[in-house]
């Protein structure tokens, strides 16, 4: 039928409109990521464990930590299932750049985004992330043998030293769990056609009503957290984080059945406004207990489900309200996009180590909070942006630092990071050229 798109494997047909890239959900994965830096700067500064703490450590600070602290990484799961599900869509034919041939089926998927998550994994393991638990080291346990040593001697131990797990992923567990769910995607592509477009299609009626969107995963997430998992921590282990696992999953998934989810974007559009009011107020009852009782101060046994429960409803809420703000504001081009789009890896890759370090040097040098915050905001941004810029230009190291090809670019093509497509001419991923 002309202005269709025929599923090969279930004869499902999706209305075909022109593709394009939504430039909205660009903006919102630039941003969250963005805002890390600023949020591990706060970790110096807030009475909360980390590997280096100011002195002294601001009660206050935990307020603005807060604000971001219960939907940042929700988000950044639920961008990342859209930008694999703008990947799948690519290539399957769909797209503002479709691929053909026989490198578009469900295995090639997995091993190229295996490549563009395990190595640059591998790598920041074994040479970013190591003087992060060095400084904590140092300043915590007196560990006496310098960076040299330690990296040669102690780091790759696979054990445990003063109770560091060696070596680690610090803030890459998010690579590594987002490489497990991109498992379990392409575990779910190779289901029968018939049975993920009945996914899909319950997927947006279900949730493609304003009160069920804001209400139905809210839910599930006080299930979680009230219920099965009760007072448990996120571990970052991977093998021993089944309550985190049970909040991002879904999370994910959302954002990679989101792209071809009109009823959904339609409630999304609809909702924000009041998500982002309801949001706010549960912050302010986040904020309130946390003024009354702040820094290390135990808060009454009653308060406690009040509090977290607070917090999901404010994550969930905010990451609706930041993906209709970026669909209604943000969904447009600008020069800086690509480039900014693709330095996001890099940034986050190297951000941590460097507030670390210069952190602990602020710490030594008796630095002052008010000197130190200025310090660290300019240092981890420059310094973020020249490991960007001097990877990208060095052949191999692309590869290690998370972008695309062997070398660098031609001179006037656009800097790429996986595109995100606009919710539009999205047919299903073939499964049968694995």
């Amino acid at each position: 039928m002309a202005g269709m798109v025929m599923n090969e494997d279930a004869r499902l047909q999706v209305p075909a409109q022109a593709p394009g890239r939504h430039y909205g959900m660009d903006w919102l994965r630039i941003g969250a990521f963005g805002l890390l830096i600023f949020y591990h700067i706060g970790m110096f500064y807030v009475p909360w464990d980390w590997h280096v703490k100011a002195d002294p450590v601001l009660d206050w600070v935990a307020l603005p930590m807060f604000l971001t602290n219960n939907w940042r990484l929700a988000l950044l799961f639920a961008v990342s299932g859209y930008a694999s599900a703008a990947i799948v869509a690519k290539r399957a034919g769909q797209g503002p750049r479709p691929q053909t041939g026989p490198r578009t089926g469900v295995g090639a998927f997995l091993r190229q985004r295996s490549a563009r998550l395990l190595v640059p994994l591998l790598f920041a393991m074994a040479v970013v992330v190591p003087p992060q638990p060095w400084v904590e080291l140092t300043v915590k346990h007196g560990y006496a043998h310098g960076f040299g040593w330690f990296w040669l001697h102690d780091y790759f131990r696979f054990g445990d030293l003063y109770g560091i797990k060696l070596p680690t992923w610090q803030h890459l567990w998010f690579v590594a769990y987002l490489w497990a769910y991109t498992v379990v995607l392409a575990g779910l592509l190779m289901l029968p056609g018939r049975w993920r477009a009945w996914a899909r299609a319950t997927f947006d009626r279900v949730l493609g009503h304003p009160a069920m969107l804001l209400v139905l995963p809210l839910a599930w997430l006080l299930l979680v957290g009230l219920v099965l998992f009760p007072g448990r921590e996120d571990t970052h282990g991977l093998l021993d984080d089944g309550g985190a696992h049970l909040r991002y999953l879904p999370v994910f998934l959302f954002g990679f059945a989101l792209l071809r989810a009109g009823r959904v974007w339609d409630a999304i559009r609809r909702s924000w406004r009041p998500a982002l009011v309801l949001a706010m107020a549960a912050y302010a009852i986040v904020a309130a207990i946390e003024l009354r009782y702040p820094g290390n101060t135990p808060a009454p046994a009653a308060l406690v489900p009040v509090f977290v429960a607070a917090r999901l409803a404010n994550g969930w809420w905010m990451v609706v309200a930041a993906i209709g703000i970026a669909d209604r504001f943000w969904n447009r081009d600008h020069r800086w996009r690509a480039t900014l789009n693709e330095a996001v890896f890099p940034f986050y890759m190297i951000h941590q180590t460097i507030i670390v370090v210069v952190a602990w040097w602020c710490l030594r040098a008796g630095m002052p909070n008010g000197a130190s915050f200025p310090l660290l905001v300019a240092a981890t941004v420059a310094g973020c942006w020249l490991f960007y810029r001097i990877g990208r230009a060095v052949p191999g190291l692309r590869l290690l630092i998370g972008l695309r090809g062997w070398r660098v670019p031609a001179p006037g093509v656009a800097p790429q990071a996986g595109g995100m497509t606009s919710p539009a001419n999205c047919g299903t991923y073939r499964t049968d050229a694995a």
